[in-house]
């Protein structure tokens, strides 16, 4: 790889940690990509898009930002810093001025699956534990989502509410990958997202767990992003 190659920073989106990355990171790896992965508490926007800057400190030279999920919101927000040289959204919210997680899922389309959010526990969310495999993970074996249920990181309201105030797709060049058998954020809605912010974007059968049921789909777009930029 070029000394100017950019960076991978690895996002991760609420009720996972960065752990979930795995197979992307082997794969980026091997392809000799410099690759970081934030762990984010999720308990507010502003505190998630600070502890990803942390990350970009931490890096020498230019850095692609890929957000799963609500991690999509994170590199939208972070994603206006001089350092970012483009984003790469894995079935993420893609969110524009003044929108948050909330105002993305607040009209959902006739027909979609609710995701099974529990209500509030002293301000964090979490999944219906029986309901997690079929609605996050549906194409993971029941074991591995039986572990992600188990696992789930605590997820902020404040998260959820907090709004974007620059989106840096409008200024960085994007990409996004399309889970055509998501049940947490349609793929519709997906669709759209990736149409407004003009993304170059590709589309595989997965659930909303795609990066980890297909690393290597996802390392793909990832790649093809670096590679485009380096």
């Amino acid at each position: 790889m070029s000394t100017t190659t950019p960076a991978i920073v690895l996002v991760h989106g609420g009720f996972v940690d960065g752990s979930g990355w795995r197979g992307v990171y082997d794969r980026l790896r091997r392809q000799g990509h410099r690759v970081a992965i934030v762990q984010n508490p999720t308990v507010s926007l502003d505190g998630d898009v600070a502890t990803t800057k942390q990350v970009l400190d931490t890096l020498d030279g230019p850095a692609v930002l890929v957000g799963h999920s609500y991690g999509g919101v994170v590199i939208t927000e972070t994603g206006t810093d001089d350092r970012v040289a483009g984003l790469v959204y894995i079935a993420a919210f893609a969110p524009d001025k003044g929108e948050s997680v909330n105002t993305l899922i607040a009209d959902p389309p006739p027909g979609a699956p609710v995701p099974p959010i529990l209500p509030p526990q002293d301000g964090y969310l979490f999944l219906d534990r029986d309901k997690f495999h079929d609605s996050f993970a549906g194409d993971l074996p029941a074991d591995e989502a039986a572990f992600m249920a188990d696992s789930q990181v605590p997820w902020g309201i404040d998260a959820l509410g907090g709004t974007v105030t620059d989106p840096g797709w409008r200024v960085k060049p994007s990409w996004y990958l399309v889970a055509s058998d998501d049940r947490m954020i349609p793929p519709p809605a997906q669709r759209g997202m990736a149409e407004r912010a003009g993304a170059t974007t590709r589309e595989v059968s997965g659930s909303h767990s795609v990066y980890v049921s297909q690393p290597q789909a996802t390392a793909d777009l990832i790649h093809a992003a670096v590679e485009s930029l380096g």
